[in-house]
């Protein structure tokens, strides 16, 4: 799920502080959660998308943050996105086919995306086609720049 958040546009450590945050809520509605997994995602983007909306208003922080247990290293993000191709095929994206495309990964059906994000199926599974197409084309091209 951190990797999900960063992915929306997240920087590590607040990924990670998200995905704690939507696990405490998580446990404090378990009673009446019917979907878990479902619950953290669409709540980890929610929060991010309000924090995003403050963070805008703060002047960006230059130095790199402490170090935790979820994010032991935060200057080995970078070296990591680096070697992941994928991660930079995903940031190319539009926001709405990179969240279809990553839930998909997370082993969402199209129904269950469909849900989560308010849409109807068959606009989750047009972002996923465009998303995906997109993904190949990209990779296409770095393979004849090799």
């Amino acid at each position: 799920m951190i990797a999900y958040v960063i992915v929306s546009g997240a920087p590590a450590a607040i990924a990670a502080e998200t995905a704690q945050d939507c696990m405490i809520e998580l446990f404090k509605r378990w009673e009446r959660v019917s979907h878990p997994r479902a619950y953290v995602y669409k709540a980890a983007v929610r929060m991010w998308g309000r924090r995003a909306a403050k963070v805008r208003m703060e002047a960006p922080v230059d130095a790199l943050p402490e170090s935790t247990s979820l994010v032991p290293k935060p200057d080995a993000l970078a070296e990591f996105e680096a070697r992941h191709e994928m991660l930079q095929v995903l940031k190319a994206l539009p926001p709405r086919q990179r969240q279809v495309l990553l839930l998909t990964l997370q082993e969402f059906t199209p129904a269950e995306i469909a849900e989560q994000l308010e849409l109807d199926a068959g606009t989750v599974r047009a972002h996923l086609m465009r998303a995906s197409r997109a993904a190949a084309a990209r990779f296409e091209e770095g393979e004849e720049e090799q």
